[in-house]
């Protein structure tokens, strides 16, 4: 899938995003014991739908309205970017219901796994803060930064969950995409292969500069070798975060990508238990160190995998 499909799709997940969040349609008031409450009607699917949205005021009327606005601009981007998929020769592929269960069990479980993603990069969350981010809700005692990178990792991970996203290659171009979603708000470069050297916490070694036309034979040489699904994403997962492609965000990148492999198989999830990051960063060290890699691809396998 080229750079331009996988674009429009990322912009179109996100206004069905904004979209999903908004409450809007016809308002109507209905009023009971002297009590009113507000209800908006809208059809869905050719369906006439009502939904109860609280107790009657005019900043809740006024919302509805202002939302309804809202959704009619949204919409119309978001039939422009389905007419030019449409040019561009793009067209929706159905899931099968392994794949379609696969994404559901990961959105189900998606607090958890953004939660352990988080503390592997050092961020000073709880799981509840997580959940409370997650949902949209407001945190005290966290900095501004971590924060954006938990946003940052829901983002991403909607957009590799998208069912159109979900069967396009696990290619470079996509690599490239969840950079973006995850370091959007840090670096105005994300998303492009660093031309900068890069420094590793706990270690000497350096790696050394990407050449993006050495990663993209590599990623294909990991996707067309005769590993099975699990191996291949460990891989995956594995040369992300050595290659150090990106700048910034490297470790956070690798696990979406390599999640949207294996879902894209419909072979489960893969994330470091929070409580066995010690271990895990040990075991990176030394893989980075080149000292043993079958140590921390056995650690993965067994403690990090999560088959459904």
């Amino acid at each position: 899938m080229n750079t331009e499909i996988l674009a429009l799709l990322k912009e179109k997940q996100l206004l069905e995003h904004k979209l999903g969040s908004l409450i809007y349609g016809a308002p109507e008031i209905r009023e009971k014991d002297a009590n009113k409450y507000l209800y908006v009607n809208f059809r869905e699917d050719g369906a006439k739908h009502s939904k109860y949205i609280g107790e009657y005021s005019d900043d809740l009327y006024n919302l509805v309205l202002n939302n309804s606005l809202k959704t009619k601009e949204l919409k119309k981007q978001i039939k422009k970017i389905a007419k030019q998929l449409k040019e561009c020769n793009y067209t929706e592929e159905p899931l099968n219901d392994k794949i379609a269960l696969n994404i559901d069990f990961a959105k189900r479980n998606l607090v958890d796994i953004i939660y352990k993603q988080a503390i592997l990069e050092g961020v000073a969350t709880t799981f509840a803060d997580t959940e409370s981010i997650i949902e949209g809700g407001k945190v005290n005692n966290m900095a501004s930064e971590d924060v954006l990178k938990i946003v940052n990792l829901k983002h991403a991970w909607e957009f590799a969950l998208n069912k159109n996203v979900i069967v396009s290659p696990t290619d470079f171009s996509l690599l490239c995409e969840v950079n973006k979603l995850i370091e959007e708000g840090f670096y105005y470069n994300a998303g492009k292969v660093r031309g900068v050297p890069v420094t590793i916490g706990g270690t000497s070694w350096q790696p050394p500069l990407p050449i993006e036309t050495v990663v993209k034979e590599e990623l294909s040489d990991i996707l067309g070798s005769n590993r099975d699904a699990v191996d291949k994403s460990i891989e995956l997962l594995l040369y992300v975060m050595k290659k150090q492609v990106f700048i910034d965000g490297n470790k956070r990148t690798a696990v979406v990508f390599a999640n949207h492999y294996l879902i894209a198989q419909g072979k489960g999830t893969i994330a470091v238990p929070a409580d066995l990051t010690d271990e895990y960063k040990s075991l990176l060290i030394a893989y980075y160190e080149g000292k043993d890699s079958g140590k921390i691809k056995q650690f993965l396998k067994e403690k990090c995998y999560t088959a459904i």
